[in-house]
């Protein structure tokens, strides 16, 4: 199986040279109903640093599994959060159908050696950048951060 597009263990410039982690990338244009999701959910974070948001754990969080070598990361959110937000978009919520507390918008996966580290109770949070437009190269992305084109959530993991 084939890495994922859009997923990267690496450090983040702006949160240190020396932190390594797992970034995810959002097309904020993508017709992909998981995608749209994780989008509009983006707009309930809580600004920290400039660019940066932080999401509530029941807005949207990361969910680590490993199967041998591969590291998957799933996003998630409660179905009452999608429900309730996504209430007068009655196609997208019938793209997730269901009753699990839990609902997974998408799922990214690589191979690697990766184990996120525990924090504070917790697996080691998961670091979301929204662009415009198919996954472009890592150092793209981070330009795009640094020129105020992308901006950053930051997700817990569950």
């Amino acid at each position: 199986m084939n890495d994922s597009p859009g997923i990267w263990i690496t450090a983040v410039p702006p949160f240190g040279a020396e932190d390594v982690g797992v970034l995810l990338s959002v097309d904020t244009a993508s017709a992909d109903p998981g995608e749209r999701a994780v989008n509009g959910l983006l707009g309930y974070g809580h600004e920290g640093e400039e660019g940066v948001c932080y999401l509530l754990p029941d807005d949207l969080a990361a969910r680590y599994a490993r199967t041998g070598d591969r590291l998957a990361v799933t996003l998630v959110t409660a179905r009452a959060v999608l429900t309730r937000c996504f209430a007068e978009q009655p196609a997208l919520l019938a793209e997730f159908p269901g009753d699990d507390e839990w609902v997974p918008l998408l799922r990214r996966e690589l191979a690697t050696d990766f184990a996120p580290a525990e924090q504070d109770g917790g697996l080691q949070a998961v670091l979301l950048i929204d662009h415009t437009g198919p996954p472009a190269s890592l150092d793209a992305l981070l330009a795009g951060f640094e020129t105020g084109d992308c901006g950053i959530a930051v997700l817990n993991a569950r």
